[in-house]
């Protein structure tokens, strides 16, 4: 069964405001693993709420970023995952690409549309 890699600020979580009630609805539609990235350091993990998740979160620290393929083969090696073990959805079309140059199948996730349907298409497909 694939793990959902989820974007988090942005994404998941929407600065200010918190989980993105809807997203969290839909995700738990799925059995499937969840595991939360971000690039965020020690204080922006407490400021984005990410200490506060459902689900496991993943961090390099902004060391690399997200826009790095390493960030991605770290992530795979911790989690003793295969690039075919995951899929992603992310809102930065940089770090979109970052995950699909190591092989992840990659959904870029527009923030300002929130399209739930689409990523719902994304997950079915690929899951």
């Amino acid at each position: 069964m694939k793990t959902i890699l989820v974007d988090a600020v942005d994404a998941f979580v929407i600065e200010g405001e918190g989980i993105f009630q809807e997203m969290f609805d839909l995700l738990e539609t799925y059995s499937n693993k969840k595991i939360v990235l971000t690039g965020a350091n020690d204080e922006q993990f407490k400021m984005f709420g990410l200490d506060k998740m459902p689900y496991e979160v993943f961090t390099l620290k902004h060391n690399p970023e997200k826009t790095d393929p390493s960030y991605f083969e770290t992530l795979l090696k911790q989690y003793n995952l295969t690039k075919k073990d995951v899929i992603y959805f992310e809102h930065n079309p940089e770090a979109v690409k970052s995950a699909q140059s190591v092989g992840i199948t990659t959904h870029f996730y527009d923030s300002d549309a929130r399209d739930l349907v689409d990523l719902k298409v994304f997950i079915d497909e690929n899951i």
